[in-house]
C-alpha cells in the first residue's frame, strides 16, 4: 500500500511539474505573439532562423582557413595577412550574431505596445546587418 501511495504521489507531482513548465512556456511564447507586435517578432526571429544554421558552416571555413595557414610553410606575408584578414571577418560576424542573441530580450508587453514595436524594430535593423555580416563572409558556393 504504501508503494501505490509514493508511485501516486510521485505520478502527481511529475504530471503537475510539467503542466506548469508547459504554461510557462506557452506565456513566454505567446507574451509577444499575441499583439500586434506578433508579426514583427516573428520577423525578427525569421531572419534569426535564417542565418543561424549558417555558423556551422563559419566555422568550418574559419578553421580550413587556420588549417590553411598552418599547412603551408613558405606562404607569402600577402597571402598570410589576407587568410588572417578573412577569419577576423568571420570572427566579427559570428561574434556579431552571438551578442545579439545574448542581449535579444523584447520587453513585457505591460510596457505598452508603443515600446515593444519601438524594441522589435530596432532589433529587425540590428539582425539584418548582423545577417549581412555573416553573409558577406560566407564561402561563395554557401550562400
Amino acid at each position: 500500500m504504501k508503494h501505490l501511495f509514493f508511485f501516486f504521489a510521485v505520478s502527481v507531482l511529475i504530471v503537475n511539474q510539467g503542466c506548469n513548465n508547459k504554461a510557462e512556456h506557452d506565456h513566454h511564447e505567446t507574451e509577444v505573439s499575441s499583439d500586434a507586435n506578433g508579426a514583427l517578432y516573428d520577423e525578427v526571429m525569421k531572419i534569426h532562423d535564417e542565418v543561424m544554421p549558417k555558423m556551422n558552416d563559419l566555422y568550418k571555413t574559419k578553421e580550413a582557413l587556420k588549417k590553411q595557414i598552418a599547412d603551408t610553410p613558405n606562404i607569402t606575408e600577402e597571402k598570410r595577412k589576407e587568410l588572417e584578414d578573412k577569419i577576423s571577418k568571420i570572427e566579427a560576424a559570428s561574434k556579431s550574431m552571438m551578442v545579439w542573441m545574448r542581449e535579444f530580450n523584447p520587453p513585457a508587453d505591460s510596457l505598452g505596445d508603443v515600446v515593444v514595436k519601438e524594441y522589435l524594430e530596432d532589433q529587425l535593423e540590428t539582425v539584418k546587418k548582423v545577417k549581412e555580416n555573416i553573409l558577406e563572409v560566407m564561402p561563395a558556393e554557401k550562400n
